[in-house]
C-alpha cells in the first residue's frame, strides 16, 4: 500500500517534520511491506521557511528582529532568487512570550516589520509571509511601525507598537506617514500565505475567535474587537484614495475598511493580514501556496491514502489550515483522507463534510491529553501505529 504521511506542525510539540517522521516510523514498523513517503506541510505558520525550503532550496539569511514583547530574537530569511520567504511566527510566535507576559493587549508585531524591511535591505523583488502561530493581536499596527523605523521612514506614531489595546485611541495624527510606507513597498510584489480564512472582525475574527488562546480575558477579548475596529477605519481613512477602491462599493473610506477587514485572511496572526493589506498586500491561503509549491497534488494522486494531522483539530483546522486543504486536494482524486491529531474536536458530519474520512486522536480524555503533551513522540507513534493497522491492507 502507498501511503502520503503529510501532517502540520504539532503545536509547539513537534514541529511538521518531527511529526511526519514520527508517524511513518510507527507505520513502516506496523506494516513493513507498505511504501511510506513523507511531506512536511505548513499553512503559513511555524515551519513555513523549513517546509519551503525542502521544497525550494534557496539560502537562509539569519537576522535579529524584536519578539512581542521588546526583546531581541533571531530569525531568518529564505532568499529564493529575487524572492524572500518571511515566516512570522520567528517574530511574533507565542512561544516567544512567556506565559506569564501573555497579554495580547500589550504585545506588538514590531518584530514582523523589520523582518520584512530586512527582506527590502536583501534586494528582493517579491517578499511572501507566512502568517500562523501569532502571541499578538494587533492588527498589525506593531508592524507598519517596526518596518518605517528600519527603513528610516517618519510615522507612523510609535503608539502603534504598544499592543492592540492601545489601538483605540488613535488618531489620524498618528497614521502621518502611512502613505508615504506604502508608497515605498510600490516596486516590491507582496504576497501574504495565511494559516486561516477568517477576517479581521466578528465572531470568527482575530479577537473573538484568538484572542483567548493568547492569554486574552472574554472582557479583553472584546476591548480588543473594538480597539481593532477603530484602528481599521482610522488607516484605511489615512490612506484615502491610496487603496484602489471596489467599483461596486464605491470609494468611500467605510467602504474600503469593511473590504479589508472583511478580506479573508484579514485576521490572521492577530490581523496581520489586514495590517500587511494596508501596505498593499495579496493575501493568499498559506496551506493552498505551500501545498502548491511542494508539488502536493501529484504526490497525492501517486498514492493510496493520505495521513495528516495537526495538535488540535478544531473548527479553525476547517478554515485554511493544512487538514482541510489536504482533504480537499485528496478527494479531487478519490483518495482517502485519514487524520492523526493530538485532540480531535470535530464530529462526524464535520468531517465528511470536508472530504476526511476518519480523524484519530492521540488524546480522547484530558489524562491522555496530557500524557500526550508530556511525551508527545510515544504517544503519537502509538496511536499511528494502531491506525496503521486499520487502514494498512
Amino acid at each position: 500500500m502507498r501511503v502520503l504521511i503529510a501532517p502540520d506542525s504539532f503545536g509547539s510539540s513537534l514541529t511538521a517534520a518531527e511529526a511526519a517522521e514520527t508517524i511513518a516510523s510507527a507505520w513502516r514498523t506496523t506494516a513493513p511491506d507498505d511504501d511510506v513517503t513523507v511531506c512536511p506541510l505548513s499553512d503559513g505558520g511555524p515551519g513555513f521557511l523549513a517546509t519551503l525550503q525542502s521544497a525550494l532550496g534557496g539560502e537562509l539569511v539569519p537576522v535579529n528582529v524584536t519578539s512581542p514583547v521588546g526583546a531581541a530574537t533571531p530569525a531568518l530569511l529564505l532568499l529564493v532568487g529575487t524572492t524572500v520567504y518571511l515566516e512570522s511566527a520567528q517574530a511574533v510566535g507565542l512561544p516567544l512570550v512567556p506565559d506569564g507576559l501573555r497579554d495580547p493587549t500589550r504585545t506588538s508585531s514590531r518584530g514582523v516589520g523589520e523582518l520584512l524591511a530586512a527582506a527590502l535591505d536583501a534586494g528582493a523583488r517579491r517578499v511572501v509571509v507566512g502568517l500562523g502561530g501569532s502571541a499578538t493581536n494587533d492588527a498589525g499596527a506593531g508592524a507598519l511601525v517596526g518596518l518605517a523605523r528600519a527603513l528610516g521612514l517618519p510615522g507612523p506614531a510609535d503608539v502603534l507598537a504598544a499592543g492592540g489595546g492601545s489601538l483605540g485611541d488613535v488618531t489620524a495624527d498618528d497614521l502621518v506617514g502611512l502613505r508615504e510606507l506604502r508608497d515605498r513597498l510600490r516596486g516590491t510584489e507582496l504576497v501574504v500565505a495565511t494559516d486561516v480564512d477568517v477576517p479581521l472582525l466578528g465572531l470568527h475574527g482575530a479577537s473573538a475567535g484568538f484572542a483567548a488562546q493568547k492569554g486574552a480575558t472574554p472582557e479583553q477579548a472584546q476591548d480588543l474587537e473594538r480597539a481593532l475596529g477603530h484602528f481599521a477605519h482610522a488607516a484605511t481613512a489615512a490612506l484615502g484614495d491610496a487603496v484602489r477602491p471596489d467599483l461596486l462599493a464605491g470609494a468611500r473610506p467605510s467602504s474600503t475598511a469593511s473590504r479589508l477587514t472583511a478580506a479573508p485572511g484579514a485576521g490572521a496572526a492577530g490581523g496581520l493580514g489586514f495590517g500587511l493589506a494596508l501596505l498593499g498586500a495579496r493575501l493568499v491561503p498559506g496551506a493552498a501556496f505551500v501545498a502548491d509549491a511542494v508539488g502536493l497534488g501529484d504526490l497525492i494522486a501517486d498514492h493510496d491514502v493520505v495521513v495528516t494531522g495537526e495538535g488540535r483539530f478544531d473548527w479553525q483546522s476547517l478554515h485554511g489550515k493544512v487538514v482541510s486543504e489536504v482533504a480537499s486536494r485528496a478527494l479531487a482524486h478519490a483518495v482517502p483522507t485519514v487524520v492523526v491529531a493530538g485532540e480531535v474536536l470535530v464530529g462526524r458530519r464535520e468531517l465528511s463534510a470536508a472530504g476526511i474520512t476518519a480523524a484519530y486522536a492521540v488524546g480522547e480524555s484530558p489524562d491522555q491529553v496530557a500524557a500526550a503533551l508530556a511525551a508527545p513522540a510515544p504517544t503519537l507513534a502509538a496511536r499511528a501505529a494502531r491506525v496503521a493497522r486499520t487502514w494498512s491492507r
